[in-house]
């Protein structure tokens, strides 16, 4: 039925952003017409969790949080929020070029497997 996911960051500094995602994440991409970027993203699951308002998040995954953040850091990357441990995983954050925090963890729980 699905095919997959697709994920959008909203933002004022879209090009700062877009470079971000090429030059530090080394994200592959595909012109989808007109020089507009559409970023290949690993495998991706939904989890959905009960909360007193509605709100939709983006996460990112590593395997290893530490090595990750000092792999960012080497490229200039501000860790905005400092890991934590929150049982389900190791949680961290962060900042991207338009000032936004992009949080990202090692997950504990067990992922399905991708869908191909």
């Amino acid at each position: 039925m699905l095919s997959g996911l697709h994920a959008i960051v909203f933002t004022p500094e879209a090009e700062k952003v877009r470079a971000f995602l090429r030059d530090v994440l080394e994200l592959d991409s595909i012109d989808a017409g007109g020089g507009w970027p559409i970023y290949a993203m690993p495998p991706a699951e939904l989890a959905v969790h009960p909360a007193e308002t509605t709100s939709h998040g983006l996460y990112l995954m590593c395997e290893d949080i530490e090595r990750t953040l000092g792999e960012l850091r080497a490229k200039g990357v501000e860790v905005s929020e400092q890991v934590s441990d929150e049982g389900w995983g190791l949680l961290a954050a962060i900042r991207m070029p338009d000032g936004s925090e992009l949080p990202i963890y090692q997950p504990r729980h067990p992922s399905p497997p991708p869908v191909i």
